[in-house]
């Protein structure tokens, strides 16, 4: 049995994370920027499952939340970097407002969480970091340069976080989805429409559902995995990049050429 901390727990992955790592057997700290969102979707206070407030961009947050794991706990086995938002839009649409929201919660709130616990990681000599990314960190479609830029960041980041944290017995993995059905797009501030309707769609169309996410998650951790390509749409569109880069290119500019049109 492990003792897990998940943030962005309230919905979308994050939910179908704590409910799947509760179902076999996992002690889960479901965390949300909104406490009473969390305490809805979770089970039972007798449950496996506690909840928090944590937001992300507060480093006073993640303080308090070591300080409970410590007090409660007295170690943590998994943690989980879950929390995040949508963005995108062209070069020249995407403000810098949206630019620098999306490097606070989904960049350096996987920093912030990951430099707040290492400590206690450390420590105790075991454990694992699970990031989640995005297939955008792997695969970089037109109109979806900042979107692109900061889940490729969670990516080094997290690789980096392995190889220093090694030494210690603390593993690390990013997880890397392509679109799947979750309410993600809530989230959104993308002020570029074409590129918000485009993603919206993809979302809603997807065949894949987070729970199915969240188990290859969970398997993923469980083999000790780097990186984590949890869906086939997202492995085919990684492995055409790696064995055919021209390919790659051609396909990626045909999007840029459509997200043309449409914005005619």
């Amino acid at each position: 049995m492990s003792r897990v901390l998940v943030t962005g727990a309230a919905s979308g992955l994050g939910a179908a994370l704590v409910a799947a790592f509760a179902a076999r057997g996992d002690t889960v700290l479901a965390t949300d920027v909104s406490g009473a969102d969390v305490a809805r979707t979770t089970p039972a206070p007798d449950s496996s499952v506690e909840w928090r407030e944590l937001d992300v961009t507060s480093e006073d947050d993640w303080a308090a939340a070591v300080a409970w794991v410590e007090s409660e706990w007295g170690g943590l086995d998994v943690l989980v970097n879950n929390a995040g938002i949508a963005g995108g839009g062209r070069i020249e649409r995407c403000t810098l407002a949206e630019w620098s929201r999306l490097v606070d919660v989904n960049l350096l709130g996987v920093v912030r969480g990951t430099r707040a616990f290492v400590p206690l990681l450390k420590a105790q000599g075991s454990g694992r970091i699970v990031n989640t990314a995005s297939l955008a960190g792997l695969v970089h479609p037109p109109g979806m340069g900042s979107y692109n830029a900061v889940k490729a960041a969670v990516v080094a980041f997290t690789e980096t976080a392995g190889h220093e944290l090694a030494p210690y017995g603390v593993g690390c993995t990013a997880v890397c989805p392509s679109y799947f059905r979750t309410n993600l797009m809530s989230t959104t501030s993308v002020t570029d429409p074409d590129v918000a309707a485009q993603v919206t769609r993809l979302v809603e169309t997807s065949p894949i559902t987070a729970e199915e996410i969240a188990a290859a998650v969970l398997d993923g951790i469980d083999r000790g995995l780097d990186v984590v390509v949890p869906d086939e749409p997202a492995r085919q569109a990684y492995a055409l990049k790696l064995a055919d880069r021209p390919a790659y290119d051609a396909q990626m500019r045909g999007i840029a050429t459509r997200l043309k049109e449409r914005s005619a």
